[in-house]
């Protein structure tokens, strides 16, 4: 198989615009390779300990009473996030503090009390220490109830959830087992490195002078797990370009333990996405949430499908259904047709129009093609067989009709090439310049209106053809497609 990595958050905080382009790149790059025929296993890793939680953990230990999300209302992953925006002003507090008396900076950052304590709690937490570890469990709970709700928006689920907390240890043990056969070397303070000078390359820290793992020691810890549970052909990473190094040193560290597979590892690396009003950080708390992202998305679809009337004569539960799809739709075709290396600004407002390079557009096209094969029903247009009228038609001069047909005849080609390079935005591309040269052939070449009964056949067929591969498109893309609008 070919394993597929993507989400992989961390369990302090909830997913955001980031993490969005993430699962969407990995839902659609799977899709990709299934579709070429690769058997691909989807797996999370959640990186449910570590430093970043014991801060949550710690924040509301202090000043939480006892609160849980059932209390406040919240989601568990908002209220986690919450916690953590907490200690991180109140730590900040304490640092300009230290540096007003006359604290060099960095002093100041490793000395303020929040910081040691929650170094405390995290070397609590690998010791096994029963409350830390009830809490810690508690409130990754939280969290992964509200994942849930997010992922189940997004439509996504995967083969497999890995534990960060499951698999460090095994990491550290090839790092132990290195340092016993010298491929690794200790510091005198007890600190565990790699020395990388042979690949050009920095030393580089595999386990902290008191013991605790680094990210790299899971990574290398997972890699192996996996590699023994499914012996994939290629281990796929989805992770952002500020990690472009470090995938580079692990498979480094990887042929340098003498793991002969190294090389399937696989880093898909991204780019950031901003939004019109400058870059997210979770540290601050002004995050550009994923769920209010959605939230945002579908009323923007509701108030734009209004006002252009689409809506006309569906119920109530039909209406909430596509405005979720055309949301959704939006958000996930503006940012999968962008190619994935490139930085890109995400535009809500820009996302939804229905002309132009959108989801909405090509939905549209879809939706107006069913009603084409609707009104050809009630007007009892005879749907014969293609191939008899074939030779009916050789005299007609059909330009149009053969473009499309081309166009139509390069899918299959286009999906090898979208796997080959795991890029969605050629799929996503390729139904927009489909969705426009049909609406063109629409908007020039009367179909139903045809006076040439075969000729209005022939057209129709060749519009079903156009539909279903604009569905199939996008259905690549983990995007649905209405059948009326």
């Amino acid at each position: 198989p070919i394993l597929v990595e993507y989400s992989s958050p961390n369990t302090n905080k909830p997913l955001h615009l980031g993490h969005v382009r993430n699962i969407l790149l990995g839902y659609s790059v799977s899709r990709i390779l299934e579709a070429n025929g690769e058997k691909v296993v989807e797996v999370n890793l959640v990186n449910d300990r570590g430093i970043h939680i014991c801060k949550s953990m710690l924040a509301w230990s202090k000043w939480g009473n006892g609160e849980q999300p059932a209390s406040t209302g919240e989601k568990g992953d908002h209220m986690v996030g919450r916690y953590y925006v907490m200690f991180e002003k109140n730590y900040n507090a304490e640092v300009s503090k230290l540096v007003e008396t006359g604290m060099d900076r960095e002093e100041a950052e490793k000395e303020a009390a929040s910081i040691k304590e929650a170094q405390d709690l995290l070397v609590k937490w690998e010791t096994g220490d029963s409350e830390t570890r009830k809490i810690w469990n508690l409130m990754n709970g939280w969290v992964y109830q509200g994942f849930d709700e997010t992922y189940n928006r997004l439509g996504v689920d995967f083969d497999k959830i890995y534990y960060e907390s499951d698999t460090y240890l095994l990491g550290r043990k090839l790092v132990v087992e290195g340092l016993k056969s010298n491929v690794f070397y200790q510091k005198d303070d007890g600190s565990v490195w790699c020395d990388m000078a042979s690949v050009g390359l920095d030393e580089k820290l595999l386990l902290r002078a008191d013991g605790t793992s680094v990210y790299i020691t899971q990574d290398i810890g997972t890699a192996k797990l996996r590699k023994d549970e499914y012996d994939p052909a290629k281990m796929i990473y989805v992770v952002g370009n500020e990690q472009n190094y470090h995938f580079d040193i692990l498979k480094k560290i990887l042929k340098i333990l003498g793991m002969e597979w190294w090389d399937i590892v696989l880093h898909l690396s991204y780019g950031m996405v901003e939004l019109p009003h400058g870059r997210m950080k979770s540290r601050e708390g002004t995050v550009v949430d994923a769920d209010d992202l959605l939230d945002e998305m579908y009323q923007t679809a509701k108030k734009l499908t209004e006002e252009l009337g689409k809506t006309e004569n569906f119920a109530d539960d039909e209406k909430e259904a596509l405005y979720n799809m055309i949301g959704l739709g939006a958000l996930k075709y503006y940012i999968l047709k962008v190619d994935p290396k490139k930085n890109m600004l995400f535009n809500p407002e820009e996302s939804i129009d229905f002309n132009g390079n959108t989801g909405p557009f090509i939905q549209y096209t879809h939706a107006r093609i069913r009603s084409l094969f609707r009104k050809a029903e009630e007007s009892e247009l005879d749907l014969k067989d293609i191939t008899s009228i074939i030779p009916e038609l050789k005299l007609k001069p059909l330009t149009k009709e053969v473009n499309l047909l081309k166009i139509l005849h390069q899918f299959p080609e286009l999906i090898n090439e979208a796997g080959q390079n795991y890029s969605p935005a050629l799929v996503a591309n390729y139904a927009y310049e489909l969705a426009k040269m049909f609406n063109q052939f629409y908007q020039d070449t009367p179909i139903l209106r045809e006076e040439d009964r075969n000729l209005a056949v022939f057209r129709l067929k060749l519009a079903g053809f156009v539909g279903n591969v604009i569905k199939k498109a996008m259905e690549l893309l983990g995007i649905e497609v209405p059948e009326r609008m």
